[in-house]
């Protein structure tokens, strides 16, 4: 029969699969019959929805059954069917149920779209009636009356409506007609029974059900025909009701039924038994045969099957029997947790989606009914994500404030679903959630500025300092390369001075470097990320050049031995410690390698003369007498106090006379050639002379005048120092050389003329000797005589008109 009912299947599909419209809110319901077979098309849900196929991948389109554990049915993604994946047993889902219905939910993602799906399983007659046993015995009194009844047992057939069971026929006999009222199959005696005559019958029973093709069912009853009993076993009530919860022990008593029987003796033993009961009903109740009492043998779950429903028959003796209807109603505990599941996730998210953004989608599911099935979702305190409601059980998981991956890279996010059960019950799920990177961290230097000490005459490609920078962004977002920022360094680019290593961030010098040209300079360094766009910053690095001791003195006053014939005039009257002379030195380098010191390293008289160790005057040691030489010579040495140290050495003429009219033989000191040239000189000056002499006149009145308001010294300790004596490329920069305002000396007559011992002196407090090569003043510049030192001469008025056309040519010279 199951083979014919499966051959005749598509036909009846044909005529009970229905397709109904769209619900309101977006529902769907299909009906089609029970024991399809797999992918067998229930219905096209895109074109019934109106959606483009080619959305449902896009949208990762699927279906959930709600409190199943077994996929009845899928989607195909590509052509939008709904199709079975397996074979579908009405009976088994829905039992004597007369509407079977499942109930699926259509999910759709981006946006987040809900449609519940109902599915309506048709019965088809795939199913015989049947009989609980084939062979009833039955004993009847020859003396029951005409018209007796008595009850069979009603076949059973799963399916149901118009493919249940619809009739019986009891095969024809002389005795014996059926008789079916209100599902009440009897046996009435239509002839009396007469045990002399036939001791047993046979009936052959028939139950028939109204499916296409007709399926049947029959059972035999035998007949012993007795003397007596003649009451059948009544129950206390046609109806037991009883209810248990679910997951109870087992032996639990859920109900007792009762039945009595008037007879006596054998005859009114009542003994109890289950009616026809399906096979997993009889696994889970069991019934006491001799007191009726129903006990639970089995595991009963309220998710499984909420009622059972069964029939209890009652028997005595002699086989008379009679059935009541027990109904078992199971209630349900609070045994099953929340299940959560993860529909879908967006990972890794980037650290720059704002707040509100959709991550993820959670569903919620609870087996259990009315409270213990409501649920409530949430996740743990501190991490910048919620859950918010959507449809049905369903949850979004979004962002609540903006998040920063340097700060937390990964998230461990813990959702806990609580049902409301009593007590309640609840389960966690963790999602694993990583942050992506953007590149929103510029790189940042250890320190706020860098700087850096080298000495002067490097070598090329030493290194100077290093830069660091930091990025805390992740990859080719936090690589950092280094570069310098094109600028200028007394006129040159930065590059030509220093390089930087562009990984490591170690900057090294290009050249040798001159503390003499410049002490210091500043340079910026670029740190640049790589990402897209990248992001960089700078940092100043100072660079400090420190001296080194590379330059010797340079002798200002007197000028270097051999270059020029510069005599000082000594009185004859001077006295101990007075001030002869200076030796005027500086010297290019700075601190102690610019500390100078002055000696006499040879000396006509080596008793007579002194020099200052570090101001350079040259003083006498005694008071000169007529013994000691008109003509003296020193050899001075300017020492600076570097390491190795440098020195100078110059030669200074004295001559002790109180006028240089008493000293004819000047020519045999040096410089003979010089002194013959210096004649021609006076002779063209002479001639010279006798067109300005009035003027000159004028000026020296002047002078005259001016000296009598302030007395002058002769001997001061300043010296002149022509611009001729300068050494070439000196330059002393922010007062670290040696030339001080109180050793620096301008003079207007040179005490190297032979015909003129007279001169004009003064100082001056320049602090700095310019760069560019020269040793310049401005009348502004000069200052008061200094205090005489030691015993000072006064130049007589008297002597001044002799010497005038000599002291004029002098100027003329010199000048």
């Amino acid at each position: 029969d199951r083979l014919s009912a499966k051959r005749l299947c598509p036909i009846y599909c044909l005529a009970t699969f229905i397709v109904t419209m769209r619900l309101v809110s977006g529902d769907l319901s299909y009906s089609f019959a029970e024991e399809m077979k797999r992918d067998f098309v229930i219905g096209n849900i895109a074109k019934d929805l109106g959606i483009d196929r080619g959305s449902f991948s896009s949208r990762q389109a699927r279906v959930d059954f709600e409190g199943f554990r077994k996929m009845y049915c899928d989607i195909n993604i590509s052509t939008g069917d709904f199709t079975t994946m397996d074979r579908i047993d009405r009976e088994n889902l829905c039992g004597k149920k007369p509407s079977c219905v499942l109930k699926a939910d259509l999910v759709l993602e981006n946006p987040l779209e809900l449609h519940r799906v109902s599915l309506h399983i048709q019965d088809i007659n795939d199913n015989s009636p049947q009989f609980k046993d084939h062979l009833i015995e039955m004993e009847i009194s020859e003396l029951a009356e005409r018209g007796s009844r008595f009850p069979i047992e009603q076949a059973h057939d799963a399916d149901i409506g118009q493919n249940a069971v619809q009739r019986y026929i009891l095969q024809k006999n002389k005795h014996f007609i059926l008789s079916v009222d209100n599902n009440n199959v009897d046996l009435v005696l239509e002839n009396k029974l007469d045990r002399e005559k036939q001791k047993e019958i046979n009936l052959l029973i028939t139950a028939l059900d109204g499916g296409s093709p007709q399926r049947s069912g029959t059972v035999v009853i035998h007949v012993t025909v007795l003397d007596a009993n003649d009451n059948a076993p009544v129950f206390s009530q046609a109806v037991y009701e009883a209810s248990l919860p679910e997951n109870c022990p087992l032996d639990t008593a859920v109900i007792k039924v009762s039945a009595t029987d008037a007879d006596e003796g054998v005859n009114g033993d009542v003994t109890y038994d289950f009616g026809h009961i399906s096979d997993s009903d009889d696994k889970v109740f069991s019934i006491n045969p001799k007191t009726g009492e129903i006990k639970v043998c089995g595991l009963i779950d309220y998710e499984e099957k909420s009622s059972f429903e069964m029939k209890v028959q009652a028997k005595d003796g002699l086989g008379l029997t009679s059935y009541a209807k027990v109904i078992i109603d199971v209630i349900d505990n609070n045994d099953n947790s929340p299940d959560i599941y993860l529909k879908s996730l967006s990972n890794p998210i980037h650290e720059n989606v704002p707040p509100g953004t959709e991550v993820g989608i959670i569903n919620v599911q609870d087996k259990d009914s009315e409270n213990n099935g409501q649920v409530r979702c949430s996740i743990q305190q501190g991490v910048p994500f919620k859950l918010v409601p959507s449809i049905k059980n369903y949850y979004s998981l979004v962002t609540t404030g903006q998040l920063d991956r340097e700060l937390v890279s990964d998230y461990n996010i813990t959702i806990t679903a609580t049902d409301e059960g009593s007590p309640p019950l609840s389960s966690s799920k963790s999602v694993q959630l990583s942050v992506a990177d953007i590149n929103d961290n510029p790189p940042v230097f250890e320190e706020q500025s860098y700087s850096a000490s080298v000495s002067e005459n490097n070598k090329s490609g030493s290194t100077l300092c290093s830069v660091s920078a930091r990025d805390p962004d992740w990859r080719q977002n936090g690589t950092v390369v280094y570069s310098l920022l094109a600028s200028e360094v007394n006129g040159a680019p930065v590059s030509s001075y220093l390089s930087v290593n562009g990984d490591t961030g170690v900057i090294h010098s290009v050249r040798s470097f001159d503390y003499e040209q410049f002490k210091s300079f500043k340079v910026h360094v670029m740190a640049r990320d790589n990402g897209s766009p990248p992001l960089s910053s700078n940092v100043t690095v100072s660079v400090f050049i420190s001296d080194v001791n590379d330059n010797s003195p340079q002798i200002l006053y007197p000028s270097p031995e051999g270059n020029s014939f510069m005599t000082e005039l000594v009185p004859k009257a001077a006295h101990g410690g007075s001030l002869v002379s200076k030796v005027i030195a500086v010297d290019a380098d700075s601190g102690q390698n610019a500390w100078l010191s002055y000696q006499i390293v040879k000396s006509t008289d080596p008793g007579l003369f002194t020099i200052g160790v570090h101001s350079g005057e040259i003083r006498t040691q005694r008071d000169i007498s007529e013994s000691d030489s008109m003509k003296q010579n020193l050899v001075v040495a300017v020492k600076d106090n570097g390491q190795p140290s440098l020195s100078a050495t110059c030669s200074m003429y004295l001559l002790i006379s109180d006028n240089l009219a008493e000293v004819p033989e000047l020519k045999d000191l040096s410089y003979n050639e010089s002194n013959s040239k210096l004649t021609s000189y006076l002779i063209i000056a002479l001639v010279s002379v006798s067109t300005f002499f009035l003027t000159f006149i004028i000026i020296i009145l002047g002078l005259r005048f001016c000296r009598r308001r302030k007395p002058r010294l002769l001997f001061d300790g300043a010296v002149a120092i022509p611009s001729g004596y300068l050494p070439p490329n000196y330059a002393d920069v922010d007062g670290t050389g040696t030339l001080r305002s109180t050793y620096n000396y301008d003079a207007y007559l040179t005490t190297g003329s032979r015909t003129s011992d007279f001169k004009f002196v003064t100082s001056y407090n320049d602090n700095t000797l310019p760069a560019d090569q020269t040793l310049k003043k401005s009348p502004s510049d000069f200052a008061d005589p200094f205090d005489t030192l030691g015993q000072s001469i006064e130049v007589r008025h008297s002597q001044i008109f002799p010497l005038v056309p000599t002291l004029f040519v002098v100027f003329l010279f010199v000048f």
